[in-house]
């Protein structure tokens, strides 16, 4: 189901409860109930309850933020490291070249359509993955430079390799989820105590109070979504995050 589609429904469905619980109370209290009884300490104490929230929920929105920008920065060191070894390898002989380039590709390809999905279901890496890294650095480590060119871009092929390396080591460590489930526990927790406070002010009275309640409901879902998006570094689709290797590499998306 697209992710736009859970939110819209998720969105609607809350906002339908919140409509539902307003009219009932409504109901409940009668005409003679006057919202202007409500203590002024109430509404000093409601507000400085919305505040905690909204600060609460920022910090989260940029922590998975945050996290979300760190591992798509290590997935482009980590392919723009493999596009540097395959064209640096252009300055040795043809054999050479040909076994360090296949050995960059069958890499990218493994990781783009096997290991990607590996590490969003289960966070964590394949071993195959790992076994097509050490036969591309054994390749790269072997190919001895018999002139000066070869001898300039054989360092560099060896340190963009261990690039690879270590930016698939973070890539291992950012799979999976950012958040705790505490974290989530106290946001959703919140979300409710903050819209249940709509009733306890008593916006009920009239049509534009309870549209002011549903845009207020509405805006806590959605950025509620956004940090339910943002909470797998990764995305949740095999192609929201493998461009920059699909960029630079089109035969790993079947094109020559």
């Amino acid at each position: 189901m697209p992710e736009w589609l859970i939110m819209t429904l998720v969105m609607a469905g809350t906002c339908a409860v919140v409509v539902t619980g307003a009219v009932l109370n409504s109901r409940r209290l009668g005409e003679d109930d006057d919202p202007d009884e409500t203590p002024d300490v109430l509404d000093y104490m409601i507000m400085m309850i919305g505040v905690v929230y909204a600060i609460v929920l920022g910090l989260a929105i940029a922590g998975v933020w945050e996290a979300r920008s760190a591992a798509q920065d290590g997935v482009r060191t980590e392919a723009q490291a493999l596009h540097e070894v395959a064209e640096r390898a252009s300055v040795y002989p043809r054999p050479v070249r040909d076994r360090i380039r296949d050995d960059v590709d069958t890499y990218v390809d493994h990781v783009v359509h096997t290991e990607w999905k590996v590490m969003l279901d289960k966070g964590e890496l394949t071993d195959r993955g790992t076994e097509l890294l050490t036969t591309l650095r054994r390749d790269v480590t072997l190919a001895a430079p018999h002139n000066d060119l070869q001898s300039q871009a054989y360092q560099p092929m060896v340190d963009q390799v261990a690039a690879v390396d270590d930016a698939r080591g973070a890539r291992q460590q950012s799979a999976g989820s950012t958040m705790p489930p505490l974290v989530w526990f106290g946001l959703v927790l919140g979300a409710a105590l903050v819209i249940g406070l709509v009733f306890t002010l008593q916006i009920r009275r009239s049509p534009r109070e309870l549209m002011l309640a549903v845009m207020f409901t509405a805006l806590i879902v959605f950025l509620l979504f956004l940090v339910w998006d943002f909470d797998e570094p990764f995305g949740r689709s095999v192609g929201d995050s493998t461009t920059a290797f699909t960029d630079l590499f089109p035969s790993a998306r079947g094109e020559s």
